[in-house]
């Protein structure tokens, strides 16, 4: 009987991960109002960084008036009856399954465009390997667009909020079934605290790694587009079918490890971006410390070479810990963070090895620590 029930499981799962066109319509809806969104609502213009060919990109910020305004839309949309607030949650895995084709889709036209780019700017021009899987994997242009689009920003922005929507909806899901605590509320606070304080300080985003170095190829679209919104959800989808109770010293807890997290990444983060637009500018109020003119010695980035991966790491495991201690399956994100940053990181060394050679060298002498200051 057992193995009927599980196979009988197995099958309802695999029919609900079909695609369908009305998933399909919800995906296709939801990117076209972020590009026109994206395209027509004011937004402050950051300069993004000076690329090899000397041009840089400009990236309008205006991801929080987007992501308010279409907060403001659904709600309307759920007052005058024209969608139910578990419309996502109810169709999670459709839209899974859809966002994951559409992604491979992306990926190969994003292959094929690239090769044939004659463009020789640092954003379009193509960076072929030969080797089809790589180049279709990391990406062949830095920078590809369409219809005026920035891609990779664009997905970028709808990963993450789509994030906040599905949480959304799965809050919704658990309001009607009467199954809203303090586990509940404790991790819609805290994703919900991190992904408007994204989009606060969007700008940020145009000084990372992902937007500076990384090409666009299917890594980054399925980690935007898929594995950003539906494995970063887990928790709250593992809440939904179980009841934890958790204690008040817990919860305390846990709200400690997210504030230290929060404020390592977020502080990390501020400094190195004011930093790169003024190198005069004080840390913690005092001028700050630098290492051959380009490497930042103060604050944070004095304490540990990858600073803000610590705090990403510590805002990962208060996302998981108001699950409780009954299951591994809500700590799949922190588990695959620390992978994803440690190898990250071990990737970030080799680059700034090579681009700055002694003075990297001299650099890790200073400051030994790479993520967790006396452990790694």
């Amino acid at each position: 009987m057992g193995m009927e029930d599980a196979a009988a499981a197995t099958a309802d799962v695999l029919a609900a991960l079909a695609p369908s066109w009305s998933a399909a319509v919800v995906l296709v809806s939801y990117l076209a109002y972020l590009a026109a969104a994206g395209a027509l609502l004011p937004g402050k213009l950051v300069a993004g960084a000076v690329l090899p060919d000397s041009s840089r990109l400009h990236y309008r910020c205006n991801g929080l008036l987007s992501l308010l305004l279409l907060l403001g839309l659904s709600a309307l949309g759920v007052y005058m009856g024209w969608m139910t607030p578990t419309v996502v949650a109810d169709r999670g895995l459709e839209l899974l399954s859809t966002t994951f084709i559409f992604s491979v889709i992306v990926s190969f036209l994003l292959y094929y465009t690239g090769l044939r780019s004659r463009h020789q700017s640092s954003s379009l021009k193509p960076h072929a390997t030969g080797s089809f899987i790589q180049d279709w994997w990391f990406g062949v242009q830095l920078n590809p667009h369409f219809m005026g689009v920035d891609l990779k920003f664009f997905f970028i922005r709808a990963g993450m909020m789509a994030w906040l929507f599905i949480n959304l909806s799965l809050l919704a899901k658990s309001y009607l079934a009467g199954s809203v605590n303090r586990a509940v509320i404790l991790y819609q606070f805290f994703c919900g605290w991190y992904i408007i304080d994204y989009f606060i300080h969007e700008e940020f985003m145009t000084s990372t790694w992902d937007i500076i170095a990384e090409r666009l190829g299917f890594m980054l679209v399925f980690g935007d587009l898929v594995f950003i919104p539906f494995t970063f959800t887990i928790q709250g989808w593992w809440l939904l079918g179980n009841k934890v109770e958790l204690p008040l010293l817990a919860s305390v807890a846990n709200c400690i490890i997210f504030l230290i997290g929060y404020l390592v990444f977020r502080g990390a983060n501020k400094q190195k971006h004011l930093f790169k637009k003024d190198p005069k500018a004080p840390i913690w109020g005092k001028p700050p410390k630098v290492v051959g003119g380009k490497l930042l010695v103060s604050g944070y980035w004095g304490i540990a070479r990858h600073c803000n991966y610590l705090g990403d790491l510590l805002l990962a495991l208060s996302f998981s810990l108001p699950c409780g201690a009954s299951s591994v399956i809500p700590y799949f994100y922190p588990t695959y963070l620390l992978i994803l940053l440690i190898w990250r990181e071990r990737r970030d060394e080799a680059r700034c090895s090579e681009k700055y050679k002694d003075i990297w060298a001299e650099y890790c002498k200073l400051v030994p620590w790479r993520i967790l200051p006396y452990v790694y």
